[in-house]
């Protein structure tokens, strides 16, 4: 897994010059998942990053997406959404962090490799 600025031009889209990747992306997927709680775990040879949409109230939720990454790739992940957060923060304003409710020690899967 690579971390690219993908910028599609619409004369590029079906035939990418060489060195181009062509990326596509399904509705489906297109849609996206909400997620308000992601968990991590990790061991020496891998990073898991569990999408939990929690709901006010429900005591009980579901994984919506597992994605498992290398440790070199989940570096590259933090570096890629740290200059993503600051180029939004840029742009808008500092994005604030509200307290959060604890949440139990218990709570959701635990990491196993």
């Amino acid at each position: 897994m690579l971390f690219y600025k993908v910028f599609i031009m619409a004369n590029e889209k079906d035939n990418p010059k060489p060195g181009q990747i062509n990326i596509e992306l399904d509705e489906k997927i297109a849609d996206g998942i909400y997620s308000n709680l992601a968990i991590i775990n990790h061991s020496v040879s891998e990073f898991v990053v569990d999408f939990v949409s929690i709901m006010p109230g429900i005591p009980k939720s579901k994984v919506k997406s597992r994605i498992i990454l290398t440790p070199q790739h989940a570096k590259r992940l933090l570096k890629a959404l740290g200059d993503n957060v600051a180029r939004f923060e840029n742009a808008h304003g500092e994005i604030k962090d509200y307290e959060q409710p604890p949440i139990p020690l218990n709570f959701g899967p635990t990491g196993q490799a």
